[in-house]
């Protein structure tokens, strides 16, 4: 499938992106930018920021749709980590910290106590940057949860991905109550927390299922939701359906913030953490 023009990014100089580079070099850290082969890295890392990703390079579970490898024996997690991703947040200057990870199953509390020692780590270290984690489901285990939102993030992420009825083929290790259930509990556990969520377009799903996940994660409190276009990051990942035409997008925007989401950020290239910093001021202002 030819990908249509408003699915053209431009080309980022390679030299634009070199500070960001060194500094993850440097650092021995992985990005989900890199990992899951994003549209927009180069664009943000010209832009001096990134989304870290922590626990290693390899999940548990084998989503149709990501590019993040699977199925091998992940490393056991690095202790230096946190510290290490704290020291590139500061070196970034960054004022607002995305922190995401691979799915880890095979860790006895999902890699939660990983999240806490990386928001405390960044607390101490870029005190005045603002902390969002990106976190898995652990499971439906909620003391996991309770593990990360305690350590006080700013904003809590977790992503639905897509409408209920796709899970069997996109999500086959996920549980899509779960995940609401997860994002509920946060929301009315830890009430100072954003809660926020995402899915993707171009997988199948109709108008009528994508409004009812919609209806679905505002019924669970989610406060800032995003979507985007899926792109197929490689031949190995589930083809795309169909491509969504921006119109689309912008319709959805509308039908998003009268359900009463404090911000709804929808485009083709829009991804859970692509302009995160713009995202959660333009929902703090809609709160007020």
């Amino acid at each position: 499938m030819i990908k249509p023009p408003w699915l053209i990014k431009p080309n980022v100089p390679f030299q634009a992106t070199a500070a960001v580079r060194d500094t993850l070099a440097d650092g021995r850290l992985n990005t989900v930018c890199r990992s899951a082969r994003c549209p927009n890295m180069g664009e943000c890392y010209s832009k001096g920021t990134a989304t870290f990703m922590i626990l290693g390079e390899e999940c548990s579970r084998s989503c149709g749709f990501c590019a993040v490898p699977h199925g091998r024996a992940p490393s056991l997690p690095d202790p230096d980590e946190p510290e290490r991703v704290a020291q590139a947040a500061a070196r970034m200057g960054l004022e607002h910290v995305v922190v995401t990870s691979v799915t880890r199953d095979d860790l006895p509390d999902g890699g939660a106590g990983a999240f806490a020692q990386t928001i405390a780590a960044i607390r101490r270290l870029a005190p005045g940057a603002v902390v969002e984690a990106l976190t898995p489901d652990f499971r439906g285990v909620m003391d996991a949860v309770d593990a990360v939102a305690a350590a006080g993030p700013a904003v809590y992420n977790h992503n639905l991905e897509t409408v209920e009825e796709l899970y069997p083929r996109v999500r086959p290790q996920a549980d899509y109550h779960g995940s609401l259930e997860l994002l509920a509990h946060v929301r009315s556990r830890y009430p100072e927390i954003i809660v926020k969520s995402g899915f993707m377009l171009g997988l199948g799903e109709t108008m009528a299922q994508t409004l009812r996940l919609m209806a679905d994660l505002r019924g669970a409190g989610c406060q800032i939701l995003t979507i985007g276009q899926y792109l197929r990051p490689s031949r190995a990942n589930l083809p795309v359906a169909e491509y969504i035409r921006p119109e689309v997008f912008e319709e959805l925007k509308a039908e998003g913030e009268g359900m009463g989401f404090a911000a709804v950020f929808s485009g083709p290239f829009v991804r859970s953490s692509y302009m995160a910093k713009h995202v959660l001021r333009g929902a703090l202002a809609e709160d007020r």
